[in-house]
């Protein structure tokens, strides 16, 4: 499975675009990173940046930009509207895909340790990673700014999570932590009055808006502090504005944690609120990118309201989500731009092909792709079938109790098959790399070590894929075998293609794991892996001919 991180670095410099690119040409150059995005800004003299890749690689690329930020910036010269402590003075990872938060608190603690250690920068932790209630919001952590930060460092409740207290003039401190993804996100109105939308915003954000008496004056407390009444929106942050480009006015929002306030329920309750104003919502719009598992969320939301079922391919999710969130109205929303997963695309695309286009590339006189990719291709095709019945079993009303049953049945046949399509361009991936491994140099000693070392790592991992596809076949096997003794019977053939499809998917892919196996000087891993395929393939073999005998019985004429 894919794994990706968001990480957004804010830089004490928005001024000079040189200097800028000279932070940012470290992540931009680095292996297994998407920079997405660099917005610089004058007033603030700060810049933002945005950039992906899997968990490893984000840590390497955003210490070398702190590096580069520490050489460069001079924050006893630095003045901007922003607040501040260090050159780099926020860094921030988000999980997007296939990590946790967990995950991203320890790619902090990572971070943070090596800024202390090798740059001498003290480091403060905040948000999901911080060590100390206080120092969970950034405005605290950052109370008193750059020029405070000599005095903070002094004040032992103030020491940093990381590092001496030790105030470095040219650098400052570093706030690094783990949050979850932010979507900015702005809903339509068919008024052009912005304090219309302004009150819609105070009713659903979660700081909510003034308490006012009997007579409409503001309540306060007894510090004098104004009484808040909250808005019904939990990680909601929320105004109201005119939107003079296209003449509407729009609520927007912050949605600072998607699974505590979802994109679908922050729509459905401007929709109620704007209702009870006598308004109507008209579309939607969202700012920047967003995470695929929210669009996925909206999907599966509106599918349900529909009555139908919601686990269908995740493009028809999309599309769904796009058409019930009107997200198209101001301009197009085009899934491969906006969704965060499709900017960190392999370069080896062999799922995009059509039928013919792919078999024509595995008919060509190139050895890839090959047989692993067929056997996962095999495998999301067995897997499909099972999604398939299904479907039209849920959607059959002679099989209504069933219903519960067959939506996890469809929703675990989805995944196996985006898994399955995953490996088929990992397989033509990693017989790339051991390709590439071969063509390096042999000319010293130190060539042909690494040479040989490349080698067995990149034929360690021709193994494993097919390994990874042959470990995902039992499990389609159990759910074919499920929609035969309880899908439609009228489509009981389909569900035996599938179990037929994917035992050739396990015999492929253990034949891909064999051959490798000889190349591999790791004794003890040749065994485990050797013993581990075979056994995984003798109890395809042996539930898929238990299959067979079922659907003889079921095919009798």
């Amino acid at each position: 499975m894919l794994k990706l991180v968001e990480c957004v670095p804010n830089f004490s410099e928005g001024r000079d675009r040189a200097l800028i690119d000279a932070i940012t040409k470290p992540i931009a150059d680095a292996q297994g990173i998407q920079l997405l995005d660099v917005d610089p800004g004058p007033d603030t003299n700060r810049t933002v940046v945005t950039f992906i890749g899997e968990p490893d690689a984000v840590v390497e690329a955003a210490f070398a930009a702190i590096a580069k930020a520490v050489e460069l910036i001079d924050m006893s010269q630095h003045h901007g509207e922003h607040a501040r402590m260090g050159a780099t003075d926020v860094c921030p990872f988000v999980p997007v895909a296939g990590v946790t938060m967990d995950d991203c608190i320890q790619l902090a603690h990572r971070l943070a340790k090596r800024v202390a250690e090798e740059l001498s920068i003290p480091v403060y932790l905040y948000e999901n990673a911080a060590q100390k209630p206080d120092r969970r919001n950034l405005a605290d952590v950052r109370k008193g700014e750059y020029e405070g930060l000599p005095d903070k460092l002094k004040d032992s409740q103030w020491a940093p999570d990381y590092g001496e207290p030790v105030f470095s003039a040219r650098s400052g401190a570093t706030i690094i932590g783990a949050r979850e993804f932010l979507i900015a996100y702005n809903i339509n109105l068919n008024t052009r009055d912005p304090r219309l939308a302004k009150d819609i915003a105070l009713s659903i954000r979660q700081q909510g808006r003034a308490k006012r008496d009997a007579n409409g004056k503001i309540v306060r407390d007894e510090n004098g502090k104004t009484v808040k009444v909250p808005g019904v929106l939990k990680c909601c942050k929320a105004t109201g504005w005119y939107l003079e480009a296209f003449e509407t006015a729009q609520v927007s929002m912050n949605l600072t944690d998607y699974h505590v306030t979802s994109l679908h329920a922050a729509f459905e309750e401007v929709r109620k609120q704007a209702n009870a104003r006598g308004l109507r919502v008209t579309g939607s719009e969202l700012v920047g990118l967003i995470p695929k598992e929210a669009m996925l969320m909206a999907g599966r939301y509106y599918l349900e309201k529909q009555g139908k079922c919601p686990s269908v391919p995740e493009k028809e999710l999309i599309r769904v989500a796009i058409r019930s969130l009107g997200m198209s109205e101001i301009a197009p929303f085009d899934p491969r731009k906006k969704i965060m997963e499709y900017q960190f695309g392999s370069d080896v695309n062999l799922t995009g092909m059509t039928v013919s286009d792919f078999a024509d590339e595995l008919s060509a006189d190139s050895p890839a792709p090959g047989g692993g990719s067929v056997s996962a291709l095999l495998g999301s095709l067995a897997a499909s079938l099972t999604a398939m019945v299904a479907n039209l079993t849920f959607a059959s009303k002679e099989y209504r109790d069933l219903r519960p049953e067959m939506t996890d049945i469809a929703a675990k046949a989805q995944a196996a098959k985006e898994e399955f399509l995953s490996l088929v361009n990992q397989d033509t991936e990693a017989f790339n790399m051991y390709m590439a491994a071969r063509r390096l140099p042999r000319k010293t000693d130190a060539d042909k070590a690494r040479r040989e070392t490349e080698i067995q790592e990149a034929t360690r991992s021709a193994t494993l894929v097919p390994l990874n596809i042959l470990r995902r076949v039992p499990a389609v096997l159990d759910l074919a075998r499920s929609i035969i003794d309880k899908g439609m019977q009228s489509s009981v053939s389909d569900g035996g293609v599938a179990a037929a499809a994917a035992r050739a998917a396990a015999v492929g892919a253990c034949y891909n794991v064999r051959i490798n196996l000889p190349g591999i000087e790791d004794k003890d891993f040749v065994r485990e892996t050797g013993e581990e395929a075979t056994r995984i393939l003798n109890n395809c073999i042996a539930a898929q001919e238990e299959i067979a005998g079922v659907m003889e019985d079921k095919l009798k004429v």
